[in-house]
């Protein structure tokens, strides 16, 4: 039987959220020319946007960026930038964009990206997580991972925003932790080093499954049984829909097949919970006011009268819409879930 020759790990899958411009173009800027991998990059962007980020990275280094293109080959020594609205994924040497659900409320989703490269790449993958918030990444790399890639994380204590970061470095055992300016000259050094091929073991059914979706969409029948099992409680933010537990880390699916971790699940009930104070306490304050107003207009002080009943209704709607307001102000981010009476 022949020897089968060494490989190299040629495909650099970057992932980055908030404070991520900053880091990519520190990264970029530190490939050399004559890279001989490809990189493709996913940066959360809002549906309907215009990203410059391709046109910046562009600029940023010697390497030419362009946004990713539907069916492009992936050429060596060029950075491809996801589009908004869209899932980059890639398949057989070329990309692939499609409109498949949202994950942890977003399209382009770092996971799916990372995800597609483990099961396309395999061990020629490099998994980069940047700057962020939340634990968007950390699944997609601990696929890359498991499938033979290699994981380099951004230092958390070098990030703009270290959620990603630390959680990816959390969930995943990596030997590469660096800062943004040097994971450029660490990639360059990793796609040359010559690798024996070794054995992996086949991709699990759940990760199949979730690129399935990523790619086509929820159709009849796309969903395995477990994911059609509502058991856990949940809802899902985007549609309502009930949520199954996919993966004992706390990843969360529903029958649309909208995808959240625990954390972004948390942080989007969050949202949810303060849109509906806030919502509570406008009304409060037209009550207060409209009763206030019809107070006036009845006039009379005879006890019991409509004028006093309704006095009465402005100053309960405004206490409430005091306190409401001050719990409002008060509460952050981080500690209004904690601040929930039982």
């Amino acid at each position: 039987m022949d020897a089968v020759p060494p490989f190299r790990r040629d495909l650099v899958v970057v992932g980055a959220s908030a404070g991520g411009v900053e880091a990519l173009r520190a990264v970029v800027s530190t490939l050399p020319a004559d890279f001989p991998g490809t990189v493709v990059v996913t940066m959360h962007l809002a549906a309907g946007s215009h990203s410059a980020l391709a046109g910046i990275l562009d600029r940023a280094g010697p390497l030419p960026a362009r946004p990713a293109r539907h069916g492009a080959s992936l050429e060596p020594g060029t950075v491809y930038v996801a589009r908004p609205d869209r899932h980059l994924l890639t398949e057989d040497g070329s990309l692939v964009l499609t409109q498949g659900p949202t994950e942890n409320g977003h399209r382009p989703a770092v996971d799916a990206t990372f995800r597609s490269a483990a099961l396309t790449g395999g061990p020629k993958v490099i998994g980069v997580v940047l700057s962020g918030v939340l634990d968007d990444g950390a699944a997609g790399l601990r696929a890359i991972v498991d499938r033979g890639g290699l994981a380099v994380v951004q230092d958390p204590a070098d990030a703009l925003y270290s959620g990603m970061p630390e959680n990816a470095l959390a969930l995943v055992d990596t030997e590469y932790v660096a800062r943004a300016v040097e994971i450029g000259a660490l990639l360059d050094k990793l796609v040359r080093i010559p690798v024996d091929p070794f054995e992996i073991p086949p991709p699990p059914a759940t990760l199949l499954l979730e690129d399935r979706i990523a790619r086509d969409g929820v159709r009849v029948g796309a969903l395995s049984p477990a994911l059609r099992d509502d058991g856990s409680g949940y809802t899902c933010p985007d549609c309502e829909g009930s949520l199954t537990e996919i993966d004992p880390g706390g990843r969360y699916r529903c029958r649309i097949g909208h995808a959240w971790s625990a954390q972004a699940l948390l942080a989007a009930h969050d949202g949810e919970f303060r849109f509906a104070l806030e919502k509570a306490l406008r009304a409060l304050d037209e009550k207060a006011a409209l009763a206030g107003k019809l107070a006036a207009k009845a006039g009379g002080s005879q006890p019991g009268g409509l004028a006093q009943r309704y006095a009465a209704s402005a100053r309960e709607a405004a206490g409430a819409a005091e306190t409401l307001r001050r719990f409002l102000l008060e509460a952050t981010g981080d500690d209004l879930e904690e601040a929930v009476p039982e």
